[in-house]
């Protein structure tokens, strides 16, 4: 473990984090995490905890914190659909080349039914680029 420990840590929660100032400088040299707030990255709420106001550093640091998190889940979310991509061209060889005839009965509808659904939206939005263009 390195010596010098960051002084803010955000414990990842589904919808955003806990945060808490991280002290050593006490007697024990013990590492104590206060918890100073809780955020909520979808709709950018934060909620200091106890009875102290978040300093201006707080304010930066969580600030800070929300736009690369809000970062990277957009990366995450471009990147599952390139994997989507990915799963739809390996899903097409094993539907040509291994499936038997009651594997692909038991995916065909749904498939279908999922890539219909996908194309529509596809087709839709590249009309809506297009006519805005």
């Amino acid at each position: 473990m390195t010596a010098e420990l960051p002084e803010y840590y955000f414990r990842v929660r589904e919808n955003g984090a806990a945060v808490f100032r991280i002290d050593t400088e006490n007697r024990q040299r013990r590492i104590e995490m206060d918890q100073i707030a809780v955020i909520n990255i979808r709709n950018g709420e934060v909620k200091p905890q106890g009875q102290r106001p978040l300093t201006a550093a707080d304010q930066a640091e969580i600030a800070r914190w929300m736009d690369a998190r809000k970062a990277l889940l957009a990366q995450r979310d471009i990147d599952d659909i390139h994997r989507a991509v990915d799963y739809l061209n390996l899903t097409t060889q094993w539907a040509q080349s291994k499936a038997s005839d009651e594997q692909l009965e038991d995916v065909t509808d749904r498939l279908l039914l999922a890539m219909h659904d996908l194309r529509s939206v596809l087709v839709r939005k590249k009309a809506d680029r297009l006519n805005k263009g």
